[in-house]
């Protein structure tokens, strides 16, 4: 049973203040825009020594998972303040995908299986990845695996981070979720060109792949890791908005035109100013989001819902404004700009487009579209 509706704290506490500040250390260290753009080109984009940093050494990938389950015991308030770094920083690394998304649909199982596939994703040692389309939204159809003698068969296309996921959790027909080793036969995982290639996709084939069942019910448990997903992305954009605002109002206050700063023209301070005050409304949506599912509030749905709504439109447009603010320099590849542009134009698809979660919300609150 959902908890009552309560007001949601928009405030960061001290605990959530000091472990941003611990993330955002490693990542200035372990993460500069110059070794992730050097990254992207290696043909091998996520950064698995920065991975066992968060997940292992700062024990960040059990963040969600109970302490008598294995983890930290923290909430989606936690988690959401690390991928705000993440964001600014844009990690390459499967933070979203396995330690909430993976995460929460184990979470939404009980048995043997599960306990011990969530301890292990807990651990950061293993990789989980749900077996769905990035873009797939909350209460939308999903694809499923056909089941023959304990072997699956199907076929998924645009899975994040699959490419390095060590198990597969692949919602099957029967209506239970199973868990695939991506080391198994019969299992294909083909790299697809992504746009944001520190987020890249695949598709993934299973042709007669063992599976062990985790448990029922896998409906509700991919509804309830896609809801987590959307509603912590948010977080993710917010924190990619304010990192190119950030150094688009750095780089203003140097660059010179006409021996005046060029940040002290009027037009580009109202540019400045409208990215400002979205930032400002994002943070109270990311915030509100990640509060009511930390507190497992009736209103999670809607607070999700909410949140992409406006997240994707505010992630977008600041990344934008950065590039042409930026001037000549912005267009470059050598420039961290691009980076924050494609993280903000996939994470604007990513669980559900803005536009299918307004149809979400006015589901939610009763206020259907007239008929034609």
């Amino acid at each position: 049973m959902s908890a009552p509706a309560t007001t949601p704290d928009l405030l960061y506490s001290q605990e959530e203040e000091d472990l941003r500040a611990a993330v955002r250390d490693l990542l200035a260290d372990r993460c500069d825009a110059a070794s992730v753009i050097a990254r992207t080109e290696s043909g091998e984009p996520h950064d698995r020594t920065l991975w066992k940093s968060l997940a292992e050494d700062m024990g960040l990938a059990g963040l969600l998972v109970p302490e008598e389950r294995g983890g930290q015991g923290a909430s989606h308030r936690e988690a959401a303040v690390v991928l705000e770094e993440l964001g600014r920083a844009v990690a390459p690394v499967p933070y979203l995908t396995s330690a909430v998304v993976a995460t929460e649909a184990l979470l939404a199982c009980s048995g043997e299986e599960a306990d011990r596939l969530l301890a292990a994703l807990a651990s950061g040692r293993t990789l989980g990845v749900l077996a769905v389309p990035l873009h797939t939204a909350p209460g939308a159809a999903v694809p499923t695996a056909r089941v023959e003698a304990g072997a699956l068969h199907g076929a998924f296309t645009g899975v994040a981070d699959a490419q390095v996921a060590d198990v597969l959790l692949v919602p099957g027909e029967d209506g239970a979720l199973y868990a695939v080793d991506t080391t198994a036969g019969g299992v294909t995982v083909d790299p697809r060109v992504s746009f944001d290639l520190t987020r890249p996709v695949a598709a993934v084939t299973l042709d007669g792949a063992a599976a062990r069942k985790v448990a029922g019910g896998a409906p509700e448990a991919v509804a309830r890791a896609l809801r987590a997903g959307a509603g912590l992305l948010a977080s993710e954009q917010l924190g990619v908005a304010e990192q190119v605002l950030t150094e688009t109002v750095g780089y203003l206050k140097e660059r010179k035109q006409f021996n005046r700063q060029v940040g002290g023209f009027q037009a580009i301070k109202h540019r400045l100013a409208r990215i400002w005050l979205d930032v400002v409304n994002l943070r109270a949506v990311a915030r509100a989001a990640a509060d009511a599912l930390a507190t497992g509030s009736e209103d999670a749905p809607t607070a999700v819902a909410v949140a992409q709504v406006f997240a994707s439109r505010v992630a977008v447009h600041a990344t934008e404004e950065a590039v042409q603010l930026h001037g000549g320099i912005g267009m470059t590849w050598e420039h961290p700009t691009h980076l924050h542009l494609k993280r903000a134009k996939v994470d604007s698809l990513a669980y559900g487009t803005a536009g299918r979660h307004k149809e979400r919300l006015a589901e939610l609150v009763d206020l259907r579209a007239p008929l034609a």
